[in-house]
């Protein structure tokens, strides 16, 4: 690999449990050390002072006016939206590295697959992002019934994560379904040791030519 500065996007990606905190932190240290310069780190939803509004807004249930599917889904684009004009773009013109906590992928996966909201996401989608896209999405892939008691071992689920097992099943092979069809797009067994998935995380950025 070599030490010449260009920009990119990295997006870690997976279902509650799979592990992204510490895989993010694994990436960053590895972007630091490769370009001399720590990534701008961002996270789904959020990452701008509105976009962190909307994200308590998706989070957070209110059982007096529940969140419809479709209002969650137009939430999490608007949200996306801002933290894209006005944080990624700026930093990837700087030439800056950004390393994202999701992006749209959750979304076909979550609202598209999870949802039955296809037709909604990839309009959305296109309407709000264009062809613009990560140049490399991790996606740690785990069985959503343990990734779901590795989540509930961290303490209180969020609304999200309250969702039934079916709902993480659905998501889980949308997530596959994509990374079967885009190169960009790496799959990590995130049912092994934090160790092994590490490894094979640190080996795939180092095979890769940047």
């Amino acid at each position: 690999m070599n030490s010449e500065k260009t920009s990119k996007f990295i997006v870690i990606e997976g279902l509650e449990g799979a592990g992204k905190s510490s895989a993010i932190s694994l990436v960053r240290d590895f972007i630091e050390k490769h370009t001399g310069t720590a990534p701008v780190c961002t996270r789904e939803p959020g990452g701008t002072p509105l976009a962190e509004r909307m994200r308590d807004l998706v989070k957070i249930a209110d059982e007096s006016d529940p969140l419809c599917d479709e209002a969650e889904c137009l939430l999490l684009y608007a949200a996306r939206a801002q933290l894209v004009a006005n944080v990624i773009k700026p930093a990837l013109t700087r030439g800056e590295w950004v390393l994202g906590d999701r992006h749209n992928l959750s979304s076909l996966a979550y609202q598209g697959g999870g949802r039955g909201l296809m037709d909604l996401v990839e309009v959305v989608s296109h309407a709000t992002l264009g062809e613009f896209k990560p140049d490399l999405t991790i996606y740690l892939d785990i069985d959503p019934e343990l990734g779901l008691s590795r989540a509930a071992s961290r303490g209180e689920l969020d609304r999200i994560e309250k969702q039934e097992l079916a709902f993480f099943e659905r998501a889980r092979g949308t997530f596959l379904s994509f990374a079967s069809k885009d190169d960009s797009i790496a799959v990590i067994d995130a049912g092994q040791t934090m160790a092994e998935v590490h490894k094979d995380i640190l080996a795939l950025l180092q095979s890769m030519e940047w």
